[in-house]
């Protein structure tokens, strides 16, 4: 059989693990690579996280959350004893390419993940999407059900329908003054 001619420069590449697993896999292969002495074929290992504002029993709270569940990113020079070293690391189920030749992420892909990284600001994570039937919590609309009409993730905001004086009235309200029904 033919041996797979293989890129000599350093890519990023993705490898896919077990959902759940992608922090002890980046600490294994870290592992190995310091232990195999592979530190000039395998430069870096990230988990993709972004922080995020989550609204949780009216309360905001900054969390990490994983950009991609199940997938761990590899900086490297994909030679036959780095792959094996990646591909043999507990829980990694592979590389995401066609067949079993690893597929480079593109230059463009990665620089915006790592601005998506590094992002200081977190999301806002709002629990609710257009059409929930809400209750109102705090101020002065508190204790009125609406319809959720429109969502602004970039600010938190939530525009809210409630029925005033026989007719539907916008309202636009922080999320954290809405709970779903």
């Amino acid at each position: 059989m033919p041996k797979q001619k293989l890129p000599k420069e350093k890519n990023w590449y993705v490898i896919h693990t077990y959902s759940g697993y992608e922090d002890a896999v980046a600490q294994n292969l870290r592992q190995r690579i310091e232990s195999l002495g592979m530190e000039d074929k395998i430069f870096n290992v990230i988990v993709p996280k972004e922080k995020k504002i989550k609204i949780k029993s009216g309360k905001r709270r900054v969390i990490e959350e994983k950009i991609y569940p199940g997938y761990v990113l590899v900086e490297m020079v994909v030679t036959d004893d780095s792959w094996y070293v990646v591909r043999n690391t507990p829980n990694v189920t592979g590389f995401v390419g066609a067949g079993t030749t690893p597929v480079p992420v593109s230059k463009d892909e990665i620089d915006n993940l790592m601005k998506r990284i590094g992002a200081e600001e977190p999301q806002y994570k709002i629990e609710v999407k257009i059409g929930d039937l809400i209750r109102i919590v705090d101020g002065p609309f508190r204790d009125f059900d609406g319809k959720v009409s429109e969502i602004d993730e970039e600010r938190g905001k939530v525009k809210v329908l409630i029925n005033m004086f026989g007719r539907d009235t916008p309202v636009e309200l922080d999320s954290l003054q809405i709970k779903k029904v």
